[in-house]
């Protein structure tokens, strides 16, 4: 009989080789569900010892019913879809993966914003489509000694921000949680997010989704861009306030975007982005890559293994818990 029951409270996978390489070894039962509410994840979960989330949503309604829970482990960075300060009160551990996809994120950020720069999908389109005259683009502007701004300084866009350099782009950052000495070691500049926004002629998103970050860039900021700047998002889709991002766009506010995520998702038919030819839309595509996945899907495994063996994970989130729950450090 198992030790354990663990249940993956949903999924896009085909397989679950990784995780279970890493369950077997103590004893888990894996089961799989499909949750899409707070009231099936309640009856697929409420005696298991652990989950594994995608994007289930784990509310407080859920977190109270569960009667063994001691971890909930998420694939991805971003755990928007569980109340932590609920989880934390009941002495639950929440993890994460916050160093997966660094490279795929930051690639498909750089690829997005060459693409815009040098509006290759325009060009490819108007090709296709019986037109051969590069003066469709026109104008395109040199990148060397342009400014990336970047919204958030975390992990990725500190990976971005190697990559820009070394095209010969100039990087500042708005992140008031990092340090002026992180910045400084990589050669970026800390600015306020109005100066962020005035100054660059590129600006990229970087920001995990919360009450303080939801709809941060809108009117106000996208009315203080230049009108030659492309914006980048790969964070989250509604850290953008996307009416306001479609105004400035119909307005000639801004030159243009490249999106790999939006408000809401899928993009709805009637979506105006969709008929713009200086926008890029992507379907929340950067975190992928063969190797990425493979290692976030052991790595959110491993949280619930650490767990469940008497150990911390590697990637906690909620910190506070240790205040209810004594373990052991790795």
């Amino acid at each position: 009989m198992s030790q354990y029951k663990v249940v993956v409270t949903d999924y896009e996978y085909d397989s679950f080789k990784q995780e279970e390489e890493v369950l077997n070894k103590i004893g888990v039962e894996l089961t799989f569900a499909q949750c899409k509410t707070e009231d099936e994840v309640i009856e697929a979960c409420r005696d298991a010892d652990g989950l594994i989330n995608q994007y289930a949503p784990i509310g407080r309604k859920v977190i109270e019913n569960l009667e063994k829970c001691k971890v909930i482990s998420r694939y991805g960075i971003g755990f928007n879809t569980i109340d932590i300060d609920a989880a934390t009160e009941k002495g639950i551990i929440v993890g994460n993966v916050t160093d997966y996809c660094l490279d795929e994120v930051s690639d498909h950020a750089m690829a997005l914003l060459l693409s815009s720069i040098r509006k290759i999908t325009h060009l490819n389109n108007t090709v296709k489509n019986g037109k051969w005259d590069f003066k469709v683009a026109v104008p395109i502007f040199r990148i060397r000694g342009r400014v990336l701004g970047l919204v958030g300084f975390g992990n990725i866009p500190q990976t971005l921000a190697k990559k820009a350099q070394a095209f010969g782009i100039d990087v500042i950052a708005y992140d008031p949680f990092v340090p002026e000495s992180v910045a400084k070691e990589r050669n970026v500049e800390l600015v306020s997010l109005d100066e962020l926004c005035e100054r660059s002629d590129y600006v990229s998103i970087h920001l995990p989704l919360n009450k303080q970050t939801e709809k941060i860039i809108s009117y106000d900021q996208f009315n203080k861009m230049k009108k030659e700047a492309f914006i980048i998002n790969t964070a989250r889709g509604p850290v953008i306030d996307e009416e306001a991002l479609i105004q400035a766009l119909q307005e000639e506010k801004i030159a243009g975007a490249g999106l790999d995520v939006l408000e809401i998702e899928p993009i709805e038919p009637n979506n105006p982005l969709l008929t713009m030819d200086n926008v890029i839309l992507n379907p929340h595509a950067a975190f992928y890559s063969v190797e990425a996945e493979e290692e976030l899907k052991r790595k959110t495994a491993e949280n619930v293994a650490d767990v469940l063996s008497g150990y911390y994970p590697t990637y906690l989130v909620n910190k506070d818990v240790k205040e209810k729950v004594s373990l052991k450090e790795k």
